[in-house]
């Protein structure tokens, strides 16, 4: 058998780290005990936003190169969000690959570096529930009615939180 690799190691001892030391807002854990790359998460919609009272599901993906390159995290509950593609997929700065970014729009610095951890990517993912970025979407719909159409987002929004919850 082949020795484990960094990546997995890594991830071990972050798994091991969360186990020992929860943290509010969220918990992680192995889709399948077999495989140290596939993480379900579950986010609880942060107080005093628009997703307080939800549960949304999601599942984190690590590449074999990791912390070189990020993972990639796609909601599996139902999500609407301006940096929530249509299909699950989460689309914020620090999951983007190192370096600069093709577009221009995004500094080197806030794109992914090695230091970022399952905790930290997390913790972004629920700040971007709290604080949309709608000047670079990655769903326009929700975007566009997050700018123009206020009290149609909130409805949408508040009908996946109850959905959520009665799925628990």
């Amino acid at each position: 058998m082949a020795a484990p690799s960094q990546a997995s190691l890594l991830l071990q001892k972050q798994l091991k780290d969360l186990s020992k030391n929860p943290v509010d807002g969220f918990s992680a854990g192995l889709v399948d005990d077999s495989n140290i790359f596939e993480w379900s998460v579950t986010i609880i919609g942060p107080p005093d936003t628009l997703y307080d009272g939800g549960y949304f599901n999601a599942i984190m993906s690590f590449p074999q190169n990791y912390p070189n390159s990020p993972p990639t995290v796609r909601f599996t509950s139902e999500m609407w969000h301006p940096n929530v593609y249509p299909d699950g997929r989460v689309c914020i700065s620090i999951l983007h690959a190192p370096g600069e970014d093709p577009t221009g729009y995004e500094l080197a610095s806030e794109r992914w570096t090695p230091v970022h951890t399952v905790e930290s990517i997390v913790l972004s993912i629920i700040s971007m529930l709290s604080s949309p970025n709608d000047e670079s979407p990655a769903n326009v719909e929700a975007a566009k009615e997050w700018r123009d159409r206020m009290d149609d987002f909130k409805k949408k929004v508040r009908r996946i939180v109850r959905q959520s919850q009665e799925m628990l």
